[in-house]
């Protein structure tokens, strides 16, 4: 895969990641709480703990969490880098769409003038 595929394929992971209201809410906690355990994470949310276990599965894929094993538990950290690219990706197709736009409205416009 090239780069640019590479980057249009971390931005689509973090887009399908975020597309969920209750994934939104599990990187909220982590990134302002700091590392949990998904059972700390299911006690403020009202999902079951086995639903956040997916959801952060479906995050870690994504690269916005990462997990360490601390004894029995699991305790995951947001990672905020891939939602940083993900803004870059939007910028850069934002400013291409506008320059594609511009040049449309531009020729629209030769158009109408020459009639």
């Amino acid at each position: 895969m090239t780069s640019s595929a590479d980057a249009e394929a971390r931005a689509a992971a973090v887009f399908e990641a975020l597309a969920d209201p209750t994934r939104r809410a599990v990187l909220r906690d982590v990134a302002q709480l700091g590392p949990r355990t998904a059972t700390e994470l299911a006690a403020d949310l009202p999902v079951s703990r086995q639903a956040i276990a997916k959801h952060l599965a479906v995050l870690h894929g994504a690269g916005l969490v990462t997990s360490a094993r601390t004894g029995r538990e699991t305790l995951f950290t947001a990672r905020l880098g891939p939602l940083a690219e993900a803004g870059q990706w939007l910028d850069h197709t934002g400013r291409a769409w506008e320059e594609r736009l511009s040049r449309l409205e531009a020729r629209a416009r030769e158009k109408a003038i020459d009639g």
